[in-house]
């Protein structure tokens, strides 16, 4: 069956920005945001202020914690990069709060993430029946506090939630969690405006399953594409089922609409012999390509095509102390020297594309992360480069999902009946802000990913949809640590 034409919202752009439903140059970024897990379960990475430096200098907007570590949040105070902050697993229930008004506005804080795959930890069967509570007693100081409407409440899950993910369309929660936690959890997301965080990695499915997953279809480059038999719907990619699971669960418990931030994913740069495609070119590969997609506007799956797509990528920084296979430690973006893994580009400009040394195109990132969940069934890797329409090649990129021989067929009607002059956009010319071509939403793909914009310069973004526009609590200096301030009753002057 051949793949549901494009939505009528995928024609709204700018006539220039690609070609004849079939092109996808990069253009201006739509909607959605790429971002990066900062994780330090490392022993030899460095200080909060330095890495605050490298993410602006890199362009890096959005940044995810695995705790609310004091340092750290200090270091980002007027940085201009807004903070996701986390409860670890370990301190569910969570202790009473006081303030957490006291970071802000200085700290951009968007959410708080309370736990990290809960479901999948070693004290699932304590934290499970603690965590929707946790999440409410926090959303209910945070109202108290009247921040509700700009910071957000909720909880990363690992894609082992599912009970079902193939087809897609059948995707259902396991039947231990559906009722009794994610039903609660999806009403107090709706109730508050909050977003699902899902953690997926199509590396760890694509690992498993190398003999019958092709990698083309992992690293959303060109492939046939799979056909979901009983929605009809065609993915070409696996980020993009995955998501389609996730949401298919969700409706199935009434919340059809539920928003979804991607809070982890990536791709390795290593691994060990048994970890196939682990390497430094599928990581490159399979980040940068994401963050493309993402940041043109194309991130919709074919189930929500018109889904705005926020991720972070895994992991900021190699982190040498976690524990697992090779993989595990070898997520990053950068090595702790502040060295870029692989060549990536974190911020389009324009029409710009950012390629390598090699001449490949490239992109990505990953997230690394203390606290983080266990990387066997959910996470990646990835590495940055210095941005700038200056800093490498331009041309027009075609859409994945389209073919060889579909793309020639729209070429010719554009150069010859359609009246356009192609002279300056054969092979090996560039692709300008004048190029009369029009834009179509790319194919959805099935694997979940995070990335990080880059520029240089102050760290400035359109904000994600975890917060309103409206100004931030004003307050006085930095207090205690920053967990003691979040959960339970809000207490006056307590």
């Amino acid at each position: 069956m051949a793949p549901p034409p494009p939505p009528r919202s995928a024609f709204r752009r700018p006539l220039w920005c690609v070609f004849f439903l079939l092109l996808a140059a990069p253009c201006i970024s739509a909607g959605g945001f790429v971002g990066v897990n900062y994780g330090r379960v490392a022993n030899n990475l460095p200080p909060p202020a330095k890495v605050v430096a490298l993410l602006r200098s890199y362009g890096v907007t959005e940044v995810k914690l695995y705790d609310a570590d004091p340092a750290v949040l200090s270091a980002l105070s007027k940085s201009g990069i807004g903070v996701v902050v986390a409860l670890p697993n370990e301190l569910l229930p969570p202790p009473r709060p006081t303030n957490v008004a006291a970071w802000l506005p200085a700290t951009q804080i968007r959410a708080i993430a309370v736990g990290n795959e809960v479901f999948a930890s070693p004290a699932a069967k304590s934290l499970t029946p603690a965590l929707v509570p946790a999440m409410r007693n926090l959303h209910a100081a945070l109202v108290r506090l009247r921040i509700d409407s700009t910071v957000k409440v909720s909880s990363p899950i690992a894609l082992t939630a599912l009970q079902t993910s193939y087809p897609s369309s059948a995707g259902a929660f396991r039947p231990d969690l559906a009722e009794s936690v994610m039903r609660p959890m999806l009403d107090l997301l709706s109730e508050t405006g909050s977003f699902l965080m899902v953690n997926a990695y199509p590396f760890f499915a694509y690992a498993g399953n190398s003999d019958v997953i092709s990698l083309d279809y992992a690293l959303f480059r060109p492939n046939a594409g799979v056909v979901d038999a009983h929605s009809g719907l065609r993915y070409y990619n696996l980020l993009d089922a995955q998501l389609d699971a996730v949401f298919a669960a969700a409706k199935a418990l009434g919340h059809s609409g539920v928003r979804v931030v991607v809070s982890e994913t990536g791709w390795p740069s290593k691994g060990d012999a048994g970890e196939n495609g682990a390497s430094a070119e599928n990581a490159a590969a399979y980040n940068g390509n994401l963050a493309r997609r993402v940041l043109t506007g194309n991130a919709g799956t074919p189930a929500r095509p018109n889904a705005e797509l926020g991720v972070y990528l895994f992991a900021l920084f190699n982190e040498n102390q976690k524990p697992g296979p090779t993989s595990e430690r070898n997520y990053g973006l950068f090595y702790p020297n502040e060295g870029k893994v692989y060549d990536v580009q974190f911020q389009l400009h324009g029409v710009t594309v950012r390629r390598d040394q090699k001449g490949r195109s490239s992109g990505g990132s990953s997230g690394g992360g203390g606290g983080g969940g266990d990387r066997s069934h959910d996470q990646g890797s990835v590495s940055a480069s210095s941005a700038g329409a200056a800093a490498g090649a331009s041309w027009c990129v075609a859409d994945a999902k389209v073919g060889a021989e579909r793309l020639q067929q729209a070429l010719d009607y554009a150069c010859g009946e359609g009246g356009a002059d192609c002279a300056a956009y054969s092979r090996g010319r560039p692709a300008t802000a004048r190029t009369p071509w029009r834009r179509t939403r790319r194919s959805p793909s099935t694997a979940t990913t995070r990335s990080a914009a880059a520029a240089p310069g102050p760290a400035t973004s359109r904000a994600p949809p975890w917060s309103s526009a409206s100004p931030r609590v004003s307050s006085s200096a930095m207090t205690i640590f920053f967990l003691r301030l979040l959960f339970l009753s809000v207490r006056s002057n307590a």
